[in-house]
């Protein structure tokens, strides 16, 4: 059974910092490039955004325009564990964020149907 955990959302100021956990079993985890996607208020689960991948051997990262030097993915393939650190975060990061594996294809990854987390909700105001 695919399990796919996500947690480590918060409610934090403009300017701090939050760390993602998504814990993984049930795959092949060092075989699986994962993604996050966020969830803005207000949308449904298909107006999810990409926010940030990684592959499997955490050799190639991907982050959406709005984060990049602020976020960054990572993995622990011994922990079968892929992070998301947020760093200076604005209001706009506000969101559910979700835990997806993904294949890894010419530089692009393709969420897989069904191999996501519950979310973990991220607010951030003032």
């Amino acid at each position: 059974q695919v399990q796919l955990v996500e947690s480590g959302g918060g409610f934090v100021q403009p300017g701090g910092s939050l760390r993602l956990s998504c814990v993984v079993s049930g795959l092949i985890f060092s075989a699986e490039s994962m993604t996050w996607y966020r969830q803005a208020p207000g949308d449904g689960l298909d107006k999810r955004r990409f926010i940030a991948g990684i592959s499997g051997a955490g050799d190639y990262t991907k982050y959406a325009d709005s984060v990049k030097g602020r976020f960054t993915i990572s993995r622990d393939n011994a922990k079968n564990t892929v992070y998301l650190q947020m760093d200076n975060l604005e209001p706009d990061d506000t969101g559910v964020y979700y835990c997806i594996a993904a294949h890894y294809v010419d530089g692009r990854f393709f969420p897989r149907a069904g191999y996501e987390g519950q979310g973990t909700p991220v607010t951030v105001s003032s």
